[in-house]
């Protein structure tokens, strides 16, 4: 099992959850995270005084997968989100050793 980890841009968070539905996807959480990498930031005027915004409002996924999807969430998530500009943003996979669903008990592949 993996975890997949998609740092988005906000806009793009509805393509990708389509994105993901259409192969097959059961379930995702999404977060309000704010970060920086090539993008650092910008300038921005407030009141009249320009600052730096150091950290950029992005929007974190993350689902958790059966193996033989990995492939396909990845070029997924990479085609939805993409733009071509500088933030598109990263994918981040993970192995997962152990998977529970509360309500039932079921573990691992059964419980995604």
């Amino acid at each position: 099992m993996k975890l997949v980890s998609a740092i988005v841009r906000p806009s793009k968070l509805d393509d990708v959850l389509e994105a993901l539905s259409a192969i097959g996807v059961k379930g995702a959480t999404a977060t309000e995270v704010k970060g920086f990498g090539r993008q650092v930031g910008h300038g921005e005027v407030y009141r009249g005084a320009e600052y730096e915004v150091t950290f950029v409002p992005k929007v974190k996924v993350d689902t958790a997968i059966p193996d033989k999807l990995l492939g396909q969430v990845i070029a997924a998530v990479g085609k939805a989100a993409r733009t071509g500009k500088i933030g598109d943003g990263k994918i981040v996979v993970s192995t997962l050793e152990q998977a529970v669903r509360i309500r039932t008990g079921e573990t691992n592949e059964a419980a995604l």
